[in-house]
């Protein structure tokens, strides 16, 4: 009777142990799925955070080239930027608040001071002028508001291909103009008049011996061999170059027909080859 208690003992220990393990079993399962499914889930949580980053990237280059462009088209506020200053008024003939890169007024400041010791006075008749500002300019010629040479374009040339061809002899087209950049500045006078006279004479004369030392270089240079196309001379307008000459690469890189737009004739930018006649038709030492 003994031995039959204890078998039963064994076996009924024998049988917990089964159900035991059968409810380990069971209760596992679940768990290992729900694991299974937490892993996968971990993994694809990782692999959409990569890809979230990729495009966050990719929109910030864009958002970064946009801003580019705009910049070397003109189409900001240079009062609005913390990288450009406003021209002090004692160095300014204009009348109107002006504005230049920081780096270009510290230089001209610079160049200024010694061409004062040589009883040459500098002044800055214009500075930065953007895509608005270029655009008035613009369509004020091409409408007959702004006279050119005397006349009324609007008048004596009717032809909108020829008057575009006219005011390119001086005049940039919004969007395209080395203005735009803070890092041009017309000195003294705008007009070829003055430039002919003694007193102008004698600062064109300085300003190519000693303008380079300050890093200005003259783009509009006397057309001939070296430089074939882009618009006429203009000895007032300096370029400070350790900046306007990556800008003008960036310019070549970035900027294409389609960008140049919102102006009066601007339909006939295609046939003009803006870029490489104009913006790139400049003095090749300048380049």
């Amino acid at each position: 009777m003994y031995l039959c208690y204890s078998f039963e003992v064994k076996k009924g220990n024998i049988l917990n142990f089964i159900w035991l393990i059968i409810f380990l079993i069971l209760i596992s399962i679940p768990i290992g799925t729900s694991f299974t499914l937490y892993i996968k889930q971990r993994q694809e949580n990782k692999i959409l955070h990569q890809k979230l980053l990729v495009l966050e990237l990719v929109v910030k280059k864009i958002q970064e080239k946009v801003a580019e462009k705009n910049y070397l088209m003109g189409k900001f506020d240079p009062s609005q930027r913390g990288d450009f200053i406003a021209v002090p008024e004692n160095y300014s003939i204009s009348g109107y608040k002006m504005y230049l890169r920081k780096e270009t007024l510290d230089a001209f400041l610079q160049m200024q001071k010694v061409a004062e010791k040589d009883e040459v006075d500098l002044r800055i008749a214009s500075a930065t002028r953007n895509f608005i500002y270029q655009k008035n300019i613009w369509n004020n010629k091409w409408t007959g508001f702004t006279l050119v040479d005397g006349k009324s374009l609007v008048k004596s040339i009717l032809d909108e291909s020829a008057r575009f061809k006219k005011i390119l002899e001086y005049s940039a087209v919004p969007g395209t103009s080395r203005h735009h950049w803070g890092t041009e500045i017309d000195i003294n006078n705008a007009n070829l008049e003055y430039f002919e006279t003694e007193k102008g004479k004698k600062v064109y004369e300085w300003l190519v011996k000693n303008a380079p030392l300050f890093g200005f270089c003259q783009p509009y240079i006397q057309k001939g061999v070296n430089r074939p196309t882009g618009y006429n001379e203009e000895k007032w307008h300096w370029s400070y170059l350790p900046l306007a000459k990556d800008f003008t690469q960036e310019y070549k890189n970035l900027i294409n027909d389609a960008d140049i737009k919102d102006f009066d004739g601007d339909k006939y930018v295609p046939d003009l080859n803006l870029i490489n006649n104009y913006v790139l038709g400049i003095n090749l030492e300048c380049l």
